[in-house]
């Protein structure tokens, strides 16, 4: 039945993956004469359908979505420039008295989305130097440099993550300030209602294995085969995409397809809890239960969730 209560301006529907987002958007969406906005950095690219669990055309009950496939895969991604193309999504549908039904479990694409958040830009320059020194030095000196100039970003940024690191370095650099002065905080551009998925980590843990198995069996080798032909090895976002680039190795014979099956599995384990973690830290988030026992249960109480907040 749909809902007769007012929407709220914008809703998020957040969490680790397979705990049941894309779900619960399509239904709040068919229930707020709403619409879906992806907020999942890989669904951006085109052909990555599989490996990313987009959701089929069927499964999206004629509910409208969109900044889905609009990447190429060679494409580098852009948290700057996904905070634009969203927010003029979610403005224009507002605009069209529809709801925006903000829904994916990149939380920093989110963010950039809801709330007051400026990128630093780039220099070229600078950026090449770092990339350079990375190229000769490796990752460990450079994130040495990181901690001596950063503290807090050196423990929050991984030593082997020589893209972040070089980052946070050129920010430095550009801004003259510490990285972590241009993280984000809460403070809402948009009236919003935050809806966080909560299954427990041994269910989660199980249904990515099961999902990383549907996915083998759906065909995923010979789609990461076909965007391989397409670019996909040189995409510097595209290629590390949890799936993708364990199938990349195989394909490159670096390991069995069992072996980057297998590393799937676990890869996606701890990308959950670090999507966990995220989203945690934010005081905003409304959890539900995703797990078996309430899945029957949980459209209703997400629903009845915005219902509370608009009327509140």
């Amino acid at each position: 039945m749909r809902s007769s209560a007012p929407a709220p301006r914008v809703i998020t529907v957040v969490g680790p993956t397979a705990a049941g987002k894309s779900d619960l958007g399509v239904f709040l969406a068919q229930q707020l004469d709403g619409e879906v906005v992806n907020a999942d950095s890989m669904q951006l690219y085109r052909g990555m359908d599989i490996g990313t669990a987009k959701l089929t055309l069927a499964e999206r009950g004629s509910v409208p979505h969109h900044l889905l496939d609009i990447w190429d895969v060679t494409e580098t991604a852009s948290v700057a420039e996904y905070q634009r193309l969203a927010r003029a999504e979610i403005d224009r549908l507002l605009a069209a008295g529809r709801t925006p039904v903000l829904v994916g479990g990149s939380g920093l694409y989110v963010k950039g989305a809801i709330d007051a958040l400026e990128f630093p830009g780039t220099d070229p320059d600078v950026r090449a130097a770092l990339e350079a020194e990375l190229a000769e030095h490796g990752s460990g000196a450079l994130h040495a440099r990181l901690a001596a100039a950063d503290p807090e970003a050196g423990r929050a940024i991984l030593p082997g993550n020589g893209r972040r690191i070089v980052r946070a370095l050129e920010v430095i650099e550009i801004t003259g300030k510490p990285f972590t002065a241009n993280l984000p905080g809460n403070d809402a551009v948009y009236d919003t209602v935050q809806i966080g998925v909560d299954v427990a980590r041994p269910e989660l843990d199980e249904r990515i294995t099961l999902r990383v198995d549907r996915m083998w069996a759906a065909g995923l080798v010979d789609e990461v085969r076909a965007l391989e032909a397409q670019g996909l090895r040189e995409g510097r976002t595209a290629s590390r995409a949890l799936g993708y680039q364990q199938v990349l190795a195989a394909l490159a014979q670096e390991c069995t397809e069992d072996a980057a099956r297998a590393e799937t599995v676990r890869a996606t384990k701890r990308f959950a809890r670090r999507q966990d973690s995220w989203f945690r830290r934010d005081p905003r988030v409304h959890w539900l239960s995703g797990g078996a026992e309430h899945r029957g249960e949980l459209p209703g109480q997400a629903l009845a969730l915005v219902e509370r907040a608009v009327t509140a």
